[in-house]
């Protein structure tokens, strides 16, 4: 049984119940508040152990009173929010102010049990303000975006966390496969375990089963599947593991154990592997390897396939960034904004964020405008549609190629980082003929960053 005192503070009776009934069952003390006043008195005159804090209630919100008690002091509790309609913004903003977690309404029965067990667990004597550079709380962020393909992915990540075989996370570079993997990895039973990640680019040598297994002059867990022990291992960029170590997966997740180093007896292995892959490089990989990690399989999304969330990731990064490397607040206009949900995003997530770093740290006006942003942004190009078209086979000739030479030096273009002479060097082109080419394709290399 459970002897800690949770104050549950909503403005809506229904759902005071309904928590108060569910924690109640699992033998927690519940006391209840409808508004920011009556869990203020109970806060300070009976000192609970847990706070479930809703944002939107009437006269004061959930984020004034957590400011509130925070101005008072150390928070003497944990704090887990609570919203229906909640934004990045929203539980970054609490996250700062010290709240342990933030979950979504309507509440699931299994998360509000397991984030309110891990909160206690974990409970410091006091609690004291939480940064964003803690990963427990911001991971999940990310994958909460409202865009239906991000949905999805999420609602599937959460089917696959209650699971336990190893899953393949597959998706386009900097599309957050990592994120995702950490998501899985919260949601699951092992949450309180660790996580342990390796790029596949390091398992590509002689000290490749090392890195795995660790040595075997002592007993310390060396290896990374000794790390991991009861966790999870996750492997990034699955398709750049080097053969030898491939087949060593393919024969641990096959038969469930390892043998390291100079011993002879097998040993368990008690954890559960994760892997992301490129959506276009299982040739890179071994047939064996694919069918046993691919068990269960996660796709994640390319950032133009959410873009409506892309003013809540700017809000999001912005924040991030500026706490974490100490930088001065800056906003994107909505025209910005507008640009960048039209914007193609070949880099995704990982673009995104180096875009929001690189501004944030030029500095300047506080609204960072249109002009200011074009001047940052790499010459677009399409990665939808391919570079040759089934169509061009119904152009004349001349048309055809013309159209074929400009889509191909925009594209090169894009990959010099719009630097002409660079260009010339990749396509064999001598410099002056070049310019004569794209002047001739209309192809616009004076704006826009593109220099020699």
């Amino acid at each position: 049984m459970n002897n800690s005192t949770i104050l549950v503070v909503d403005d809506e009776s229904g759902i005071r119940s309904t928590i108060n009934e569910i924690l109640s069952d699992e033998g927690y003390s519940v006391e209840t508040a409808a508004d920011a006043s009556e869990a203020h008195s109970f806060y300070h005159e009976r000192s609970p152990d847990l706070v479930l804090l809703d944002i939107w209630m009437p006269e004061m919100d959930g984020i004034t009173l957590l400011k509130q008690w925070l101005d008072e002091g150390a928070l003497k509790c944990p704090v887990i929010i609570m919203s229906g309609h909640g934004t990045v913004e929203t539980a970054v903003e609490a996250t700062r102010l010290g709240a342990v977690d933030y979950i979504e309404k309507p509440l699931s029965l299994a998360q509000l049990l397991r984030t309110v067990e891990n909160a206690l667990a974990d409970r410091p004597d006091p609690v004291s303000k939480v940064t964003l550079s803690d990963s427990r709380p911001v991971i999940p962020l990310i994958p909460q975006g409202k865009g239906k393909a991000i949905q999805a992915a999420r609602d599937e990540a959460s089917v696959i966390a209650q699971q336990s075989e190893p899953v393949l996370l597959m998706g386009e570079a900097g599309s957050g496969r990592e994120l995702f993997a950490r998501y899985v990895h919260e949601l699951s039973a092992q949450t309180r375990m660790p996580f342990i990640q390796v790029s596949g680019a390091s398992l590509t040598d002689t000290s490749a089963l090392d890195q795995l297994v660790g040595a075997a002059l002592s007993g310390e867990a060396t290896g990374l599947l000794q790390q991991a022990e009861g966790g999870t291992l996750f492997i990034s960029e699955l398709e750049n593991v080097d053969a030898k170590a491939q087949s060593f997966l393919s024969g641990l997740l096959e038969q469930g154990t390892y043998t390291r180093s100079g011993q002879a007896r097998p040993e368990p292995a008690n954890i559960r592997i994760m892997a992301s892959l490129h959506s276009n490089a299982n040739g890179a990989v071994r047939a064996d390897l694919l069918a046993t990690i691919g068990v269960l399989q996660l796709k994640v999304p390319p950032l133009r396939d959410y873009k409506e969330d892309i003013p809540q990731l700017l809000s999001f990064y912005v924040d991030r960034i500026m706490e974490s490397d100490n930088l001065e607040y800056r906003h994107f206009s909505v025209a910005a904004q507008n640009r960048l949900r039209n914007y193609p995003w070949s880099g995704n997530l990982r673009e995104l964020e180096s875009l929001v770093r690189c501004l944030l740290l030029a500095g300047g006006i506080q609204e960072i405008g249109l002009r200011e942003l074009e001047a940052s942004l790499l010459p677009t190009v399409s990665v939808t549609e391919p570079l040759v078209k089934q169509d061009l086979l119904s152009l004349p000739m001349r048309e055809a190629r013309e159209q074929f030479e400009r889509a191909y030096l925009v594209q090169q273009l894009a990959l010099c980082g719009g630097k002409v002479g660079k260009l010339a060097e990749r396509v064999g082109l001598e410099r002056t003929h070049l310019y004569r080419k794209l002047r001739a394709l209309q192809i616009d290399f004076g704006q826009g960053g593109f220099e020699d």
